[in-house]
């Protein structure tokens, strides 16, 4: 096997919860809007799930970050929903020939309670990201009450991905 073929991504997001719940801007977690009444501070709609996800193939592709692609001082990505970011790192990653073997991503909040979500969102991600379901882990952790996150104030995400293709 060509190593060159086989590529290991690895993303980190985080946003922090708005002192309000902003009705144009509700909780939007792996493309799926969730009724708790939430909202991120973010220059997009604040997606960490799939920011993370971003990042994660970026980094596989040796082709930076979230950030450099879509920088939040550009007014052309004010409030851009996250799926619309993300299928555009997926077409450089086809461009470049690659595919996605599998996801794995680890959510790590106190609030919301993802476990009454975690089957839509892995179907979200799915068919964002065109694979079968059984090739997205989606799991969520606190921190225990510690630190930000573990006194609410808000949520973060990482993403582990695993690439294939014609090198």
């Amino acid at each position: 096997m060509n190593p060159d073929s086989m590529r290991i991504g690895h993303g980190y997001d985080v946003h922090r919860f708005d002192s309000e719940y902003v009705e144009a801007k509700p909780l939007t977690l792996a493309g799926v809007v969730l009724a708790d009444k939430m909202s991120l501070v973010a220059h997009s709609d604040g997606d960490v799930i799939l920011h993370a996800l971003c990042d994660a193939i970026l980094g596989a592709l040796g082709e930076g970050d979230i950030g450099q692609h879509f920088p939040d001082t550009d007014p052309k990505f004010a409030g851009a929903a996250s799926g619309d970011l993300l299928q555009q790192v997926l077409l450089m990653m086809g461009a470049r020939q690659h595919y996605l073997v599998n996801v794995d991503i680890t959510v790590i909040a106190e609030v919301p309670k993802l476990t009454p979500h975690r089957v839509n969102m892995i179907s979200s991600l799915a068919n964002l990201l065109e694979l079968p379901e059984q090739r997205v882990n989606l799991k969520a952790t606190t921190t225990e009450g510690l630190g930000a996150i573990g006194r609410k104030e808000g949520i973060a995400c990482a993403a582990v991905v695993l690439l294939a293709g014609n090198a």
